[in-house]
């Protein structure tokens, strides 16, 4: 019994999900792009995910942040980095579950943020607009690129999430679930980390695990 929980847990750690850009599994990449070049050592997103996920409208799901106006790019960088920990990041493994679209057969669902880095993506965005709570799904893509629905109304995020929490668990439709732990207690998943420290995000993936 002992060895079906361990390669239960095993199955859970260094793992890449399988969705639209992820290789089938982590390893060391040399140029990753930007701010995504925390995960270089070992990831599971490519050189050429890592630039496109700073791109404004990258080929990755022609997703356009600017929707209702330029976002101002203090937020931006909080958007830039959600990409990255979910194309780059081989600690996600525990919150793997499957999901039921065209373009991907498994989501994240329920990790647990750190409040540092979810109450920071609130501050620095909370005057960026958009017309949707969740970003997941109904949106017009008539364009090709998301645009927002027919009678949607362009607000400043703080009225659109009056939290952080609102913020990092209904944008992505459930995907991040907001803590009250913080960076370095080994309970939370860090957005950002210092990657000479090594990647705080190991030890929590085996907590969970």
């Amino acid at each position: 019994a002992v060895t079906a929980v361990t390669m239960t847990q095993d199955s859970l750690l260094n793992v890449c999900m399988d969705a639209k850009h992820h290789k089938t599994e982590p390893g060391p990449e040399g140029q990753l792009y930007g701010q995504c070049v925390l995960w270089k050592d070992n990831a599971c997103c490519t050189a050429n995910t890592s630039l496109e996920a700073h791109q404004d409208q990258s080929y990755l799901y022609n997703f356009n942040w600017d929707h209702c106006g330029a976002m101002p790019d203090k937020c931006k960088r909080h958007f830039i980095q959600d990409t990255c920990l979910y194309e780059c990041s081989p600690n996600l493994g525990p919150w793997i579950d499957q999901a039921d679209t065209s373009w991907r057969k498994e989501r994240i669902r329920d990790v647990p943020l750190c409040q540092e880095d979810c109450e920071q993506w609130w501050e620095d965005c909370q005057d960026a607009v958009t017309c949707k709570v969740n970003w997941h799904k109904g949106w017009n893509w008539t364009t090709g690129t998301n645009q927002c629905p027919k009678g949607a109304m362009c607000q400043k995020f703080k009225f659109v999430f009056p939290t952080a929490a609102a913020l990092c668990e209904q944008i992505w439709s459930g995907s991040y679930r907001y803590t009250s732990h913080h960076h370095g207690s080994g309970r939370c998943i860090q957005m950002w980390f210092d990657p000479a420290q090594g990647n705080p995000n190991v030890v929590v993936a085996q907590y969970y695990a």
